[in-house]
């Protein structure tokens, strides 16, 4: 594989980022296929709305083999705007030649360049590589004194 570049997403890579999200969420997550439209709407979202949040490809050849999505909000005890990652993926394909390394650290440094108060992330109990990844490149598992909830509505 040739050289990897690392750059905001941007309208040409719709239709390839929107495969990399199926391969994500339907084969990697084993979670129910998102209507096209809703993945299409997604992504629009984030290139129109950057102050909610921004989309990494990684790509090689002209073709894209991992991705990364920030979300923006609030740390209201920070008083600055915090960054939540939630995806990382690299397509099978493309995997051990550090496209996740990447990609994590071209996240980082967006929030560091951009004055946010942190950056966090979740993962899987059983996303070893994962976790694996996350803390080769800094981070840790937190015993925080806040607890996650959540509610699903699917």
């Amino acid at each position: 594989m040739s050289s990897i570049h690392i750059r905001k997403a941007n309208i040409a890579d719709v239709d390839q980022l929107m495969n990399l999200m199926y391969q994500y969420i339907v084969d990697f997550y084993k979670r129910p296929r998102p209507d096209e439209k809703d993945v299409r709407e997604l992504i629009y979202h984030l290139l129109k709305h950057p102050e909610a949040g921004v989309q990494f490809v990684a790509e090689s050849e002209g073709r894209l083999i991992g991705f990364s999505t920030l979300y923006f909000t609030f740390r209201t005890t920070r008083v600055k705007k915090t960054a939540i990652l939630n995806d990382l993926f690299v397509s099978p394909d493309a995997r051990g030649i550090k496209v996740g390394e990447q990609l994590f650290k071209k996240s980082l440094d967006f929030t560091k360049d951009q004055g946010y108060a942190g950056m966090s992330w979740e993962t899987a109990h059983d996303n070893y590589i994962g976790q694996s990844l996350y803390e080769k490149m800094g981070g840790k598992q937190t015993n925080s004194e806040w607890l996650h909830y959540e509610i699903n509505h699917l």
